[in-house]
């Protein structure tokens, strides 16, 4: 029964390593880069269970923590083309500096109130 799940996993690896080899943007390869993560999570899971090695489910938490912190990390780099940068993304506009953003809707986003800065 889990030798079929393990053949469902690699199938499923195979389709998201296809997807991010021809995936027409960036996004989509990342995400099925993420895919192929989390199904060799599942892998390391299943074929420990199999191995009869418990310690496995810790090996693969890791491995699932690590993969979640590297997308967000490809995904911030592709968006904002710096990893080391605060939220202030484009000068002078950002919302975690503590200036004031005008939404063009007469309202404040950092005070919320209704007369513009």
């Amino acid at each position: 029964m889990f030798a079929v799940a393990v053949v469902g996993i690699g199938v499923a690896m195979t389709l998201a390593m296809i997807r991010a080899l021809l995936g027409p943007t960036m996004y989509d390869r990342v995400l099925a880069l993420n895919t192929f993560g989390t199904k060799t999570v599942l892998l390391i899971a299943v074929l420990g269970f199999l191995a009869g090695r418990p310690e496995f489910l810790d090996l693969a938490l890791v491995y699932a923590l690590i993969n979640f912190i590297g997308t967000i990390a490809v995904l911030k780099y592709l968006e904002f083309g710096d990893l080391g940068r605060a939220s202030d993304v484009k000068a002078g506009t950002g919302v975690g500096t503590g200036t004031v953003v005008d939404t063009g809707a007469g309202t404040d986003v950092r005070t919320g109130m209704g007369d513009r800065a």
